[in-house]
């Protein structure tokens, strides 16, 4: 065994924050210390039971630890009481009374958390023609006569076939409930029949005596690496009665794919304990919708789930192992029908679900949602569309043929990995501007339309930076002359502001200084920029290998999916270099278009059937193998890019031509070689 450090590691998710602390330092504290959103009602003293915690075990190579059985304190009396009292799940624990013994990773669930998170993938108002799989049949069935002897269902089977639904199964958890039906329904019952678009034979769901009216719903679900968002339907109408999001509680796992790949293969059982997390979050999010729409889970009868491939394989408990190395081979790419029991979800066990196909390798459910709903394949001008997340779905085409790939961004984009990120939620900073001459900045916090240069700015609010201010903050910064093409962050005498103070060897650029209030300090560090850096590169060099395969320099439409793709302005994203360069009114947001396409499949059998053909005919780009994928890397890795020209970008925006050259000062710091002035 490991001898632990006398100052152990402890790292928060899906936050990132980590920190060394002494043994006997209990969580809370460690938390506190960190400004990691951990609740705490009652100060700490094991009455609330608001900061409970999931602590993980095993190996977690990306974060460099092993956590070892006795990281945490053991259970002591508080916990034990209120265990009793009122019951904690299993594997919890509360921070103000674990204490601190060995490296640990602590995940932070959504309850936990102070700021209730600001659901990102909303539900957009798109028509979609209404054709469900699952639909209400009220028929009268006849009584059983002793002359023409028959069972109920088969009577029921008929009066199903009367009214157009011929060969019905009948599961026998639903036949259990038809006798009963019938009788208190004198006859007449309500069958929630699902019809499946292949042809396979049709299957009661449900059962209701007499007429029943309904609604029934069904739930499209995104279930992405670090957020799982649900959007409740109205089956009839398709009408979104409710959309609601959760954080993947796989992030303590790792908070990319491959750290989850990773952690299975290192630890046995691995999968089966991601399995267990992420249905159990499945399960509470569709509690949640339920009871935001006022309905029962009985009413909850079909879903859709779309997902990248290791989410699909943990999802429906298949080994993620072989996705771990090439050729990434999946254990099918085929669409998958199954049941709600089949999930372990609290809902009527035949409740019917289906998880569109994946496309190949890393390119999966989710990217097929996307093509369903940006539909490329019907674009007469080459449109790239880039889903953007932990592990971002690009593709690019239109009516000749479709390109796909998908490209490792990892989570820094959503919050993770940055000093002062985090989740989007109330207080988080949203919106940032930096005025070049002074280098001052102002920003809008998620929950208040007023700027903080204005009268009324509750500066007391402010809690730290969520996605779409990490990316506008960098792309001022870089339109300000705060940061050079290499991204590096000049010296306070040569950016010529105090905003920019000494970090260490580098320097941060301070956005906001709540200390002297008792708020944190929200400072872009030069850890942070090129967390950014590597994130929009790898976007960038899949959208680049996709434009060498179809042999074309330039693209003529972008559509940014994914939540960034209506908080992020499309001049923001092009300084960075997230994508290619483009006529900025070309440039269009297209929100969660994953958790569209998943409504669609949702609300209509011939979308399901549509996304099989379109997906048969995309090919399919493997960024991990091809040859030019590092090269497109690092000339990416420059605000905005190394070689490539962007004469669109140049029509809107001057870019100061600094160099801010690494150079010892006598403290080790970065100094400024030269700088130049845009002309």
């Amino acid at each position: 065994m490991t001898e632990q450090p006398s100052n152990p590691l402890v790292i928060f998710t899906p936050s990132g924050k980590r920190g060394r602390f002494p043994v006997g330092t209990p969580i809370l504290a460690a938390a506190r210390q960190l400004g990691v959103d951990l609740a705490s009602a009652c100060g700490g003293r094991g009455i609330c039971a608001t900061c409970q915690v999931t602590p993980a075990h095993g190996s977690f190579p990306k974060h460099g630890v092993r956590v070892m059985e006795g990281a945490l304190s053991p259970w002591n009396t508080v916990e034990e009481h209120y265990d009793t009292k009122r019951g904690l799940a299993q594997g919890r624990r509360l921070g103000c009374q674990a204490t601190v013994q060995g490296d640990v990773v602590i995940d932070v669930p959504a309850e936990s958390q102070v700021h209730a998170q600001v659901v990102r993938k909303a539900a957009d108002t798109r028509e979609i023609a209404l054709d469900p799989a699952t639909r209400l049949y009220t028929v009268a069935v006849e009584e059983p006569d002793m002359h023409h002897p028959s069972g109920d269902l088969e009577r029921l089977r008929t009066a199903l076939a009367s009214a157009g639904v011929a060969d019905v199964q009948c599961p026998l958890e639903v036949l259990r409930t038809l006798q009963p039906a019938l009788r208190k329904g004198q006859w007449t019952v309500t069958a929630a029949v699902h019809t499946p678009h292949d042809g396979t034979p049709a299957r009661i769901v449900a059962l209701w005596p007499g007429a029943f009216e309904g609604p029934i719903y069904g739930v499209a679900i995104d279930v992405g690496s670090t957020t799982i968002a649900c959007h409740l339907c109205d089956l009839a109408s398709g009408a979104v009665a409710v959309s609601s999001g959760a954080m993947n509680p796989q992030i303590r796992f790792g908070e990319d794919l491959m750290s989850r790949v990773s952690y299975v293969m290192m630890n046995p059982g691995g999968d089966t304990e991601m399995t267990r997390a992420v249905r159990e979050a499945l399960d509470g999010l569709i509690a949640e919708v339920a009871t935001q729409a006022g309905i029962g889970p009985e009413r909850i009868l079909e879903g859709v789930l779309v997902g990248n491939p290791v989410m699909h394989h943990l999802l429906l408990g298949l080994d993620p192992t072989e996705l771990g190395g090439a050729p990434f081979a999946l254990a099918t790419s085929e669409a998958v029908s199954l049941t709600a029991r089949d999930l372990g979800l609290s809902l009527p066990g035949s409740a019917a679900f289906h998880v569109l196909p994946c496309i190949a390798g890393h390119v999966g459910a989710d990217a097929a949602a996307v093509a369903l709903a940006e539909a490329p394949q019907e674009c007469d001008a080459l449109t790239l569309v880039v889903d953007v997340g932990t592990n971002a779905e690009i593709l690019l085409g239109d009516r000749t043929r479709v390109l796909a790939c998908s490209s490792p961004t990892g989570p820094a984009f959503e919050g993770a990995q940055i000093s002062a990120g985090q989740r989007a939620a109330p207080g988080a900073i949203e919106r940032v501007r930096i005025d070049p001459a002074t280098k001052e900045a102002r920003f809008r916090i998620i929950g208040s339309e007023t700027w903080s240069d204005k009268v009324g700015f509750d500066t007391t609010a402010v809690t730290g930076l969520c996605g779409s201010a990490i990316i506008e903050v960098i792309a001022e910064m870089r339109l300000a002359g705060i940061i050079d093409a290499d991204g590096a962050i000049g010296a306070p005498e040569a950016v010529g502001s105090a905003r920019v103070v000494a970090d260490g060897r580098t320097y941060s650029y301070v956005l906001h200084d709540g200390r002297a209030e008792g708020g944190p300090l929200v400072a872009v560090t030069q850890a942070d920029v090129r967390a950014i850096q590597l994130a929009k590169a790898a976007l960038y060099a899949g959208a680049r290998l996709l434009m060498d395969r179809f042999g074309v320099e330039r693209v003529e439409r972008v559509v940014l999916a994914g939540a960034f793709g209506a908080h992020i302005s499309p001049l923001h994203a092009m300084v960075l270099g997230m994508i290619p360069d483009c006529p900025l009114d070309k440039v269009v947001g297209a929100g969660n278009a994953a958790g569209t396409g998943a409504r669609m499949a949702l609300l209509s059998r011939a979308a399901r059937a549509e996304v099989e053909r379109v997906v048969a005919g995309i090919e399919k780009v493997e960024t991990a193998v091809e040859p030019r994928f590092q090269e497109h890397f690092v000339a990416a890795m420059a605000v905005p890019h190394k070689s490539d020209p962007h004469p669109c970008l140049d029509n809107e925006v001057r870019l100061p031509a600094v160099s801010f050259a690494p150079g010892d000062d006598g403290g080790g710091r970065r100094r400024r070689r030269r700088q130049t002035s845009a002309a």
